[in-house]
């Protein structure tokens, strides 16, 4: 197995010079050396065919020894020097200073194709970062990222990628909960893949230390090789980065909000300067259409990652960026635009996605009113958001009245629509049909559209939990179905037409199924 292996960021950005693996704090550092830890028996239990490619490996090569332990982590690549990154952030919107990889470890980056792809091992073994935790990750939590990465690559959705999940063969001490209720499970390792793994935390870190040099050392190399066609660096330069950066995660969160997608965790250690979905750990997707659901336990009480108020957070996140920033260009008008300005142009793009997933593609006056009417009654009863939005598009212009019929597999219970609510849905739907009258699409044309915007399949927390279920007692047949299925969200595919329910009702309350912890 030969790669075309650099190591751009270990060459040119500041290492921390002590090399033994303990937690401390790092100054004045990007990354400290690592080595992974050796697994038990390890056990190579899924991989990505089209992910190894991008890297050079054929799939005759995924299967051979020298793939099984180097993306365990029990053996180093030829001229690889694994490490693991300093960065801080800001956790529910409190400044948490030294963060870092606390569970994962950089090989270093495979040039292939004209592409550049950072290999991260995710539950390697502990780093400098991992503060009271042990490095390690379990068969659970790492299922949960290997489908849903590639899942939302599928979706259309900008995130980081998946090459193999592993199990260890060691146990793994977890509490799910956070409740005092400990168990060991099994241990796994993902290979994860990104452009980079570079994040707002990285540069808030440096910032807060009042450490410029190492600021300055590590936007530059960002820029260098990841916005290049910004030029030598300058102030002009730093704050063109800053707008592409924040165009890139605003088209993230929208794509987010399209599918329905909660983070559940968006502190700004773990947002992309690439805006790339990054670190699945409490997701979800909307069951009912609710706003203010959020799938993280530790977010219960205040929302603060609920569904309708990621693109704010996003925008908050962005100040904190702005800020870590701001001393390399020493004014902070051009960066103040860049942020008001992201609400107007969000709430555009929003209005026009919203549209675009119920078959508007065209600008009219009431389309507002028509949107935020039709959110209304989203949330009015418990409405499943995916099943709804796939099945308006059957919805007949010359007859109205059915529209209700139509959609209903989307209510959980019927018996919630009271006549007042039918009412409501009804002049809804013969508002639509008007408005719909003037879009220049045929039926076919309209349907056909829809269908691209708006995914049949999704990987709902219930559905991951049946995988992680049978894949614990060594079954993963639901892993294999789950991971094919996901390949192909937007097309109908009625062999897997099981999948495309409701939750079912023993999961509403489950853990695993509803709210997750950062544990999961």
């Amino acid at each position: 197995m030969k790669l075309n292996l650099k190591n751009t960021f270990s060459k040119e950005l500041p290492a921390d010079p002590i090399k033994e693996n303990t937690r401390r704090q790092v100054p004045e550092a990007c990354f400290s050396y690592v080595t992974p830890k050796k697994t038990a028996k390890p056990e190579l239990l899924h991989v990505v065919p089209s992910m190894a490619q991008a890297l050079g490996i054929s799939e005759e090569e995924t299967y051979k020894k020298d793939f099984l332990e180097v993306f365990s982590g029990n053996a180093i690549l030829p001229n690889s020097s694994p490490y693991a990154m300093c960065y801080g952030g800001h956790q529910f919107g409190n400044w948490a200073g030294q963060l870092g990889d606390g569970r994962a470890i950089n090989l270093g980056e495979i040039d292939q194709a004209n592409k550049r792809w950072v290999v991260q091992l995710k539950g390697a073994g502990e780093t400098p970062y991992s503060r009271n935790a042990d490095g390690l990750a379990v068969l659970r939590s790492s299922i949960r990222e290997y489908l849903c990465s590639e899942a939302m690559y599928y979706l259309g959705v900008p995130t980081t990628r998946a090459l193999s999940l592993m199990l260890t063969g060691d146990k793994v001490l977890r509490d799910v909960l956070y409740n005092g209720n400990t168990a060991y499970e099994k241990g796994a390792v993902v290979t994860r893949l990104a452009p980079s793994f570079i994040r707002f935390g990285n540069f808030e870190i440096f910032s807060s230390r009042n450490d410029i040099a190492t600021l300055k050392k590590l936007t530059d190399y960002t820029i260098k090789y990841f916005y290049s066609h910004l030029g030598e660096p300058s102030k002009e330069a730093y704050v063109a980065f800053f707008k592409e950066v924040a165009d890139k995660s605003l088209e993230m969160v929208l794509h987010w909000q399209r599918v329905g997608f909660v983070h559940g965790v968006m502190n700004t250690d773990n947002m992309s300067i690439l805006g790339l979905t990054i670190d699945y750990g409490p997701y979800g997707w909307l069951e009912g259409y609710d706003l203010g659901w959020t799938p993280n336990t530790t977010d219960r009480q205040n929302k603060r990652y609920r569904y309708g108020n990621q693109p704010q957070v996003v925008q908050w996140n962005l100040y904190q960026l702005a800020n870590a920033i701001y001393p390399l260009i020493g004014e902070a008008e051009g960066l103040e635009e860049i942020l008001h300005n992201f609400s107007t142009t969000y709430d555009a793009k929003e209005q026009e996605m919203l549209a675009s997933k119920i078959g508007v593609f065209t600008s009219q006056s009431g389309d507002v009113k028509l949107l935020h009417s039709l959110q209304e009654l989203l949330q009015a009863t418990e409405t499943d958001m995916t099943i709804f939005y796939r099945e308006l598009a059957a919805f007949k212009l010359d007859a109205p009245l059915e529209g209700l019929d139509i959609v209903k597999e989307a209510f959980y219970t019927l018996e919630e629509l009271t006549e007042e609510l039918k009412e409501k849905w009804n002049l809804w739907f013969t508002v639509y049909a008007e408005r719909l009258e003037k879009e220049a699409l045929s039926a076919d044309e309209r349907i056909e559209k829809m269908q691209k915007i708006n995914p049949k399949y999704v990987l709902r927390n219930y559905m991951a939990q049946l995988a992680i279920d049978a894949s614990d007692k060594g079954n993963y047949s639901v892993l294999n179905e789950l991971f094919t299925m996901l390949l192909k969200p937007y097309e109908e595919q009625p062999e897997y037409t099981k999948w495309y329910a409701k939750r079912p009702e023993w999961a509403r309350n489950k853990v695993g199924c509803s709210m997750l912890s950062c544990s999961s």
